[in-house]
Formats: C-alpha cells, structure tokens, sequence
C-alpha cells in the first residue's frame, strides 16, 4: 500500500487553515527526505483529462516556490491546437497559480528517480479558483449537494484495451501477444484464461495502484479481445474522480513496461465493443451517514426517484461531457454492450440507467453511458448534476424497463455536434456546472469538431472516389 502519511488523503475544501496547510506539507517533506524523493510532478488535469504540469526539484518544490502555468492550458484541443475563448479577459493568457492539494500526493512507480506526484489546483493572479477547471467544476457541483447535507458516493469501473504498439495511425489496432504466445481474436468475456494471458499486466498495475494508495476491488476479463475491466473500492466523488484521473496513466504505463499499449478509446476497433466508464451513484445524509435513497423502512425514496428522473432528463445534454469525441458515438450502437437509451430498470444492462439488487444501505443508480475516454471530474459533474436537477426539479422518471431496453430505439445524440448543441444550450445545467465553463467547454469542442471535418477518412476514399 501507499506508505505516504494517512493525513494526506484526498478531500474536497480549498478552505483550510494556513497552520493546516504547514503542518502537512512538514509531515510531506519528512517522508520525502527518509525515501530519498528526488523529483515533485505538480500537475492538473485539463479539459481533457490530461495532467499538465510541471516536474521540479524536490527541495525547489518543499521551499515553497510557486508554480504557474498559462490559462491556455485550457484551451488547448485534443489535437494540441488552441479555442478561442470566448470570455476576452481570458485573452491575455495570464498565469495560474498551482496550488497542491496535498492529500493527493503519492508515489510516482513508474519513475526512473523516486518522485512524488501531486494534483493541484488552479488559481488566478488575486488567489481566487479558476471556476472553470476540471476540478472546480466538480467541486461546485459537490458543494451544492454539501448545502443539503448531503455526500455523493461514486464506485467507477474502468474498461480499457491493450493493444500491439501502434506507431502508425492508419493502421487498425490488433491485439499483443498473451503469455501463451497466441493473440486474442475472440469475444472471451469473464475468462479467467483470458485475464491470465496479461497477467503480466495485471500485476504491474496492482503493483502501481498500490504505491498509488488506489484500492482495486476486481479485475476481469471483458467483452472484446484483450479488453479488461478494473473496478476500484467506492468513496467520496472528488477522491473517486482523482484516482480514476491517476489511474488511467497507471494503466498505460503499466502496459508499456510490459511491451503493449493500453487504450481507454471509446471504440478503439471496428467490429468490437467499445469502452465504457460506468459509475455507481449513491447519496448519503452527512450528519447520519443513511442513504437519501433509502427511507427508514429500506422503501425507496422520493429523492431517489427524482435523481433517476434527473439522469433520464438531463443526460442528453450532458453527453458533450461523456461522450466528449467524435469516436466516443461510435460507441454507443446496440446489441455492442453500451446503451442507446436513458431508460432505468433493475439489474438491466440493456438501459442506460440500471439499479443494481441490493439492500436498502447499497441503493444507488449504475450510469452506464459514460465513456472511458471521458475526463472524469467532468463526467461526474455532470451525471451528478443531472440527479441533483432532478430532485430539485422534483422529476419524475418513467416506469421502469423490464425487458429489452434496446427495443425501445435510439434516445442518445448521433454526433459530438447534436451533444454539444444540447449542452450549450443548458441553461439550468449551466446554472449548476457554471456559465463560464459551459461557454469555454463548447467553444473547445467546436473546434474539435471542425478539426475532424477537415479530415477526409479511408471511407470516404473507398466509397466515393469513383463512385458518386
């Protein structure tokens, strides 16, 4: 396990006391110097889900010299061009302030010198949060469940490929070798031969997760070739969305010492299920620590009927958020593991909404729409949001789904275009999420759009080029 100290586990307020602070960053250092820490990465993750940061000396980093980076961080695509922004006091391009979370600092496994990784958050030049980063917007979003005495618990389950190194883009993606020498060509869902040929795999990432203090609870085999699935220990939502933040690096560097790739693409190859990031939602009451969605008699509650309610009727517009790329909608077709509707039910895989069988103390809803390839601070943001809208709103959700949600059709936006539309034009998710990051979001995935517009693909060739 992470043998960093227990009171630098991760939490929520940026309010503390500077005496706090001290104390903890002394109680840093000390273990730093015993373990012969060399390096500090001090990162943040951008709209993307990408740590950027900078890697500093240890002593420079323990002395307190403050760290900054450019506001553009956040403009920057995924293709490492820039938005616009479309607020002009962001044109300058002024410095942030890095300020560490501490409890989120750990071990860096992976390093070739010991190092410390530790995620931080983002201020302006007057000491103030940038409210549109990844992390404030979750925090909000916290926040305003926090005025309710209420504590959302999230439970993420990751799915990834691993995949031969790919050094060629127009080449597809196929599977690496297992230990037995043979690849992967067949659905082998839940093997346990399968999860043995990346043993190798496996146990550098348990070895990592570890260093890391990230508590795996399964890892199984899932549905395509060479595609697993990790489950991690539920908790608080912001530590839950920093692990899986932390964990998703873990995992490819985890593949790479072993000579392949990891992929948490959501359709990474044709013809197989894609990746899926699905998270158990539950609320509890801060001052008993009962479940909202459990009434005294173990019944369901009203809040957990509006909060379904909320997810059947904001989620639409929240997929600019998880299902953020063009790729991600090839994700979501039918009869492909993934959902193609917002309909709830029990134990049903076929919805994109399913409440688990469980005892009163363990209700919680699965929302299975979201994507690996999402940012997870963000798309938890939004699916809480969603439930929080919900029971605002006093939402009522449909009747349950008892047989083959696929039946039902198609409920989901086709595109990264119909996504992003529905979601700038939010105003009540903008309210939750907040205007400016709506604003700055939109105009990034505009450009995204347009980037990949520009692109004219195999298909195209194939089937146009003398025909039409």
């Amino acid at each position: 396990m992470n043998d960093l100290p227990q009171s630098l586990e991760p939490e929520i307020s940026l309010e503390e006391s500077p005496d706090l602070v001290s104390g903890r960053m002394s109680e840093l250092r000390k273990w730093a110097r015993e373990k012969g820490v060399e390096e500090i990465e001090c990162h943040t993750p951008d709209f993307a889900g990408i740590a950027r940061g900078k890697v500093m000396p240890a002593e420079k980093w323990f002395g307190h010299v403050e760290t900054r980076l450019p506001t553009s961080v956040f403009f920057s695509t995924i293709t490492g061009s820039y938005a616009d922004s479309p607020h002009r006091e962001l044109w300058s391009d002024a410095d942030m302030i890095l300020k560490p979370d501490l409890r989120t600092a750990s071990s860096l496994p992976w390093a070739t010198v010991p190092s410390i990784q530790v995620i931080h958050d983002v201020l302006d030049l007057d000491g103030k949060p940038i409210d549109f980063a990844p992390r404030s917007v979750l925090r909000r979003v916290l926040k305003a469940f926090a005025k309710q005495g209420w504590q959302p618990i999230i439970a993420p389950e990751l799915e990834f490929y691993l995949t031969k190194p790919n050094t060629d883009p127009d080449l597809p993606l196929e599977p690496p070798q297992g230990r037995s020498g043979r690849t992967q060509r067949s659905n082998q869902a839940f093997s346990m031969q399968g999860i043995d040929e990346y043993e190798s795999v496996t146990d550098h990432i348990y070895d990592f997760a570890a260093a890391q203090g990230v508590e795996i609870d399964t890892i199984i085999q899932e549905f395509g070739p060479a595609q697993l699935e990790v489950n991690l220990v539920h908790g608080d939502a912001m530590e839950k969305a920093d692990e899986v933040f932390i964990f998703k690096r873990t995992v490819r560097e985890a593949a790479l010492r072993c000579g392949c790739y990891a992929t948490f693409m959501a359709k990474p190859i044709e013809g197989h299920a894609g990746n899926a990031m699905h998270i158990h939602q539950s609320v509890i009451d801060q001052e008993s620590g009962e479940n909202i969605f459990s009434d005294a008699d173990g019944e369901p509650t009203d809040l957990f009927r509006w909060f379904i309610g909320g997810q059947q009727k904001y989620s639409y517009a929240t997929s600019a958020l998880w299902a953020p790329y063009v790729n991600s909608y090839r994700r979501l077709v039918p009869d492909m593991s993934a959902p193609i509707n917002l309909e709830w039910g029990y134990d049903n895989r076929t919805t994109g909404l399913r409440v688990p069988r469980s005892g009163p103390k363990n209700r919680r809803v699965e929302n299975r729409l979201i994507g690996a390839d999402t940012n997870p601070y963000l798309a938890i943001a939004g699916s809480l949001a969603a439930g929080l809208l919900g029971i605002r709103n006093k939402v009522e959700p449909r009747e349950p789904v008892t047989g083959n949600g696929f039946a039902g059709g198609r409920a989901l936006p086709y595109s990264l275009l119909e996504g992003v539309e529905a979601f700038a034009a939010s105003e009540e998710l903008a309210a939750v999420l907040g205007q400016k990051f709506v604003d700055m979001y939109t105009a990034l995935k505009f450009e995204e759009y347009d980037a990949f517009m520009q692109v004219i693909s195999p298909w195209e060739r194939q089937h146009l080029l003398l025909n039409v």
